[in-house]
């Protein structure tokens, strides 16, 4: 080997390393595609339909990548988050408006997550339903204090930490169980059974590309990515992109594989046993029919769930506040503005599971409101530059939006009947 070549491959390895580092942002958004809501819609899909719906979960999770990558993007470019672009965009009137919707699905979001998490301490240690929601309350704001821009590696260690629990969690009951390799093939090819698989498809959708998900990693790119006050160069932006396509790819490939692991465990060992429309009836069911360690795995990997997931969506929250108001409010205070309508759920005594997919409907709405608006911004070159999307990415940010929006209009309609 030349002294040329030896010099070159020195300058790969480090550029590698170089790139590694960049990654990061993407697995904190990821822990939006395994929340509790996910937990849910997989569980019922497969429990209900076996293998039918596989191709409606590989085809939303590829939709992701591309919602996720577009928000990410639209932050190393402009060097502001999603909510401050259109903070700055939108008339008075409008952008007060927006923060009202947005934060409606911040308050849905949490309804999720909270419960999730008050669930699986009721499944741990019998805690009531509503000292399960203050408990995760309170420590996800413990960990939502560790998030800043001179912090945010702490925040992302522990997010990442929750990421590991999630994944095992969720996917160790796929181990012992005995999939039908060949029947979840056939389960890529797209089709319907009845109405209710068309509406367990559209919430698949719907609990998969959230708002805040849209929102967060914006704001998460540019804190790592962006120091305040900074101009990036065109060589760095190309590199901070290629980082991410990297980071956005790893990321929903470990939170996809996780909620394929759900819908195949439940319908190798779930299917046709009663109960299992409930988180803790899954939960149940996995103990009795698989393995007791099992369910146990379960109730840690969802409360890791709810825990981390209520953090990401309050940082969405103060993001969006920031952005659009342009006001800084105490982390407390939004917390508790938030988490209260998910206590209040708990307390009135409510189906806690029939609660959490209702706040599923209340996010499809918001999602139109997120997306679309970040589909048109990364494709329009005043705001992008010489970065502005491509023809395919224009095409795919386009297909993506519109068929995103379509299920989830039929997943309100088809709610609503129900």
């Amino acid at each position: 080997m030349t002294a040329g070549q030896v010099a070159e491959r020195h300058v790969r390895a480090r550029s590698e390393r170089q790139l590694f580092r960049l990654l990061g942002p993407a697995f904190i958004a990821a822990i939006a595609y395994v929340d509790p809501g996910n937990v849910a819609t997989n569980l019922t899909a497969g429990a209900k339909y076996g293998y039918l719906l596989v191709w409606v979960l590989l085809l939303a999770s590829a939709a992701a990548v591309v919602a996720q990558y577009l928000s990410a993007k639209l932050a190393i470019v402009t060097g502001r988050s999603l909510p401050e672009v259109l903070g700055e965009r939108l008339p008075t009137k409008r952008r007060l408006l927006y923060w009202a919707q947005a934060e409606v699905t911040i308050a849905a979001t949490e309804v999720a997550e909270v419960i999730g998490g008050a669930i699986a301490l009721q499944i741990l240690f019998g805690l009531p339903l509503v000292i399960g929601g203050s408990v995760v309350a309170l420590v996800s704001f413990g960990i939502l204090m560790l998030q800043s821009r001179h912090r945010q590696n702490s925040f992302q260690f522990v997010i990442l930490g929750m990421l590991a629990i999630i994944t095992i969690g969720f996917s160790s009951g796929l181990a012992v169980s005995h999939v039908d390799w060949l029947g979840a093939l056939g389960g890529m090819v797209p089709r319907f059974d009845d109405t209710e698989s068309v509406l367990l498809a559209a919430g698949i959708v719907g609990a998969t590309v959230m708002p805040h998900a849209i929102y967060a990693h914006s704001s998460l790119a540019r804190d790592r990515h962006c120091p305040p006050g900074r101009y990036a160069p065109s060589w760095r932006v190309k590199r901070l992109l290629q980082a991410t396509r990297w980071d956005v790819g790893a990321a929903l490939g470990v939170a996809g594989s996780v909620n394929l692991a759900m819908l195949l465990l439940a319908a190798a060992a779930l299917g046709g046993i009663p109960g299992t429309d409930t988180l803790q009836g899954a939960a149940r069911a996995m103990s009795d029919h698989i393995a007791p360690m099992i369910g146990l795995v379960f109730a840690i990997g969802l409360l890791a769930s709810g825990l981390a997931s209520t953090a990401v969506g309050g940082y969405a929250g103060s993001e969006i506040m920031a952005g659009l108001l342009r006001v800084q409010v105490s982390v407390l205070v939004r917390r508790a503005v938030t988490i209260v309508p998910a206590l209040v759920i708990l307390g009135v005594g409510l189906d806690p599971t029939r609660a959490l997919v209702l706040s599923q409907v209340v996010l499809s709405l918001g999602i139109p409101l997120a997306l679309v608006p970040l589909v048109r911004l990364t494709a329009d070159r005043a705001v992008m530059g010489q970065f502005v999307n491509g023809v395919p990415l224009r095409v795919a940010g386009a297909v993506v939006a519109t068929a995103i929006v379509g299920l989830n209009v039929v997943l309100l309609i088809l709610t609503l009947k129900g």
